[in-house]
């Protein structure tokens, strides 16, 4: 059986290793979206961040995310769209008030 902590536990572990990857590219991308959008995902989504997140060469994550490798079919999922859609609109906030 499932407790209500469950989940929460789950977004912070995950928020955690989001954070803490090694390549600070991929933790202000990372990082960010869990601690924003990790709250309405479902189920399925957040195994998929965790899949991605169990991948060892942070450079490769953030190729796939920017576009700049081509992404593995087991990660090509509807969350890399959502990671994918939120780099767009998170870096060009991030510009617009200034950064970079």
């Amino acid at each position: 059986m499932r407790s209500e902590s469950e989940p929460s536990e789950r977004l912070r572990r995950l928020t955690f290793r989001a954070w803490r990857r090694g390549f600070r590219e991929a933790d202000l991308v990372l990082g960010p979206f869990v601690e924003q959008v990790g709250p309405a995902l479902s189920d399925t989504e957040l195994t998929a961040f965790e899949a991605l997140l169990d991948v060892d060469d942070d450079h490769r994550i953030y190729a796939w995310i920017i576009g700049g490798a081509e992404t593995p079919a087991e990660h090509e999922t509807p969350l890399m769209a959502r990671l994918r859609t939120f780099m767009r609109d998170h870096v060009s906030a991030a510009v617009a008030q200034g950064a970079g």
